[in-house]
């Protein structure tokens, strides 16, 4: 990867005219690091996924899966904090990676995470254009898609606080929303509201609470990581960050207790009103906005034009998403650059603190991929999203396992905990517990094809195409710079 075959551009396309060493500008608050994570988390996983979750294991096991994976999000998260407080550098986890494990692992980690926002981005661009049609069927959906690549580029490209301004208001709106839908639900739960008769009987009938029992649970474990996966990109924010000994710490804090607050209540309120064998549950997607458990409570509490609202609040979080994937895309590949694990000119900043070439890239990539939604019935697009697959679990894999490394070589140097800005609760439980429930994730991701009569060979493939790419990377770098696990006694702690 390190010798990519990519030619710089020409000087209108690419800037070239600055001193690659500058560094990014620290203009982000304390409320842009809670809403980016916040922003990036929630969005289509709890609008339309948590629909399928509650019909495949109840509304008990919805509950369980969505608490078990925010245990694990906890103890990712405050260990993020512990590093990124201490060393607030922008490539945070794949830069630790490299000073306290194995710079070939960092190496591996940095690209694995680059790639999966840069195809977030392509994904991200399919959905909005699909949510388009829903008002306006007649025009072309790359349309809408070229349209709104160029305001998630321009909301990168203006300045980091451009895009920390339009994560905080694209997250203002879901957070409103939900808010909004906790409150009608409860109302509705009560009977203060017209639209459920039901009781509590949709947690006590048929299977429920637990359809499935833990096989189940399992089962949609690994979507509800999927849906908590963008909290780590606060972390990505720390070089950019005005205060990150302090901001850090408070936003990762904060992060966590209202995502799970979020989810769980939005999931209770959905157990109560919706059975889970509603067959709607389980259709809901971008493409029927109708369906979303959302806009079926909406619906039921007689508010009227549910779905167009959702319809609009859904598009908000597909764009936040593409706009905060397009920073961590660019910000990572930037650092990789700067480390000498990817083409040199990407490190370039241009005089408002941006990194531009490495914007430039990956808008170009993310671009590239979608298009490829278009030719030959998506096959390409299809494999390039389950390559993605795995890469946030992946990613947070990095996180645990250069923590565990992280407090070791900080304890073998000598240093004192108390002069930590932060320090991770539980250590070293919350690191190995974060560790085995994502390998439970990743190895888990389509266990069924290893059960059935026969072997479903093609199906392995497809879901876990991420990990050997991961290993290539790792393994290839390893050989070629032929580097060594880190000695605790020699892991860097400098604060650039």
């Amino acid at each position: 990867m390190q010798n990519l075959p990519i030619e710089p551009q020409p000087q209108n396309t690419i800037v070239q005219d600055v001193p690659s060493e500058q560094h990014l500008d620290r203009k982000l608050k304390t409320r842009h690091l809670s809403m980016i994570a916040i922003g990036g988390t929630i969005g289509t996983g709890l609008f339309l996924a948590s629909g399928s979750i509650i019909h495949t294991a109840g509304p008990g096991g919805a509950l369980a899966a969505y608490m078990i994976a925010g245990v694990m999000v906890y103890f990712l998260m405050t260990s993020l904090a512990e590093m990124a407080a201490l060393i607030p550098v922008t490539g945070s986890f794949s830069t630790y990676a490299s000073r306290f494990v194995d710079p070939a692992f960092g190496f591996a980690v940095g690209w694995n995470y680059w790639y999966n926002n840069a195809i977030v981005v392509a994904l991200e661009l399919a959905a909005s254009s699909l949510i388009m049609q829903y008002w306006l069927p007649g025009v072309p959906g790359i349309v809408w898609s070229a349209l709104f690549l160029a305001l998630i580029f321009g909301l990168n490209y203006l300045s980091v606080k451009g895009y920390g301004e339009s994560e905080f208001w694209f997250a203002i709106i879901k957070v409103a929303t939900i808010i909004i839908f906790i409150v009608v639900g409860v109302l509705m739960i009560f009977g203060i509201m017209s639209g459920n008769t039901a009781g509590f009987s949709n947690f006590t009938e048929g299977e429920a609470p637990f359809k499935g029992g833990f096989l189940s649970v399992i089962s949609v474990f690994m979507v509800v990581g999927f849906a908590f996966q963008g909290t780590e990109l606060v972390g990505i924010t720390a070089g950019e960050s005005e205060n990150p000994r302090k901001n850090i710490p408070k936003a990762i804090k904060q992060i966590f207790w209202r995502l799970l607050l979020f989810y769980v209540l939005a999931i209770i309120v959905i157990g109560f009103l919706i059975n889970y064998n509603d067959p709607r549950l389980l259709s809901s997607d971008i493409t029927d906005i109708a369906v979303s458990p959302f806009t079926l409570v909406f619906k039921n509490a007689g508010l009227a034009m549910a779905a167009s609202i959702m319809n609009a609040v859904i598009l908000t979080s597909v764009l936040s998403a593409g706009n905060s994937a397009m920073y961590g895309a660019s910000r990572v590949l930037w650092v990789l650059a700067k480390e000498g694990k990817a083409p040199a000119f990407l490190k370039k900043v241009n005089k408002h603190g941006l990194p531009a070439n490495a914007l430039f890239f990956s808008t170009i990539i993310g671009m590239a991929a979608f298009l490829t939604s278009l030719f030959g019935e998506g096959t390409v697009y299809t494999w390039l999203l389950n390559a993605a697959g795995l890469s946030g679990f992946l990613s947070w894999l990095g996180i645990s396992i250069t923590h565990y490394r992280f407090r070791r070589a900080y304890n073998a140097q000598g240093r004192s905990l108390s002069d930590l800005p932060y320090v991770s609760k539980l250590y070293p439980f919350g690191p190995i517990l974060a560790t085995i429930l994502c390998m439970i994730a990743i190895f888990g991701q389509n266990y069924s094809a290893f059960i059935g009569t026969k072997i479903d060979w093609y199906g392995i493939l497809v879901s876990y195409i991420g990990l050997p790419l991961f290993l290539l990377a790792y393994i290839g770098y390893k050989m070629a710079k032929k580097t060594r696990m880190v000695p605790l006694k020699e892991a860097d702690f400098s604060k650039e």
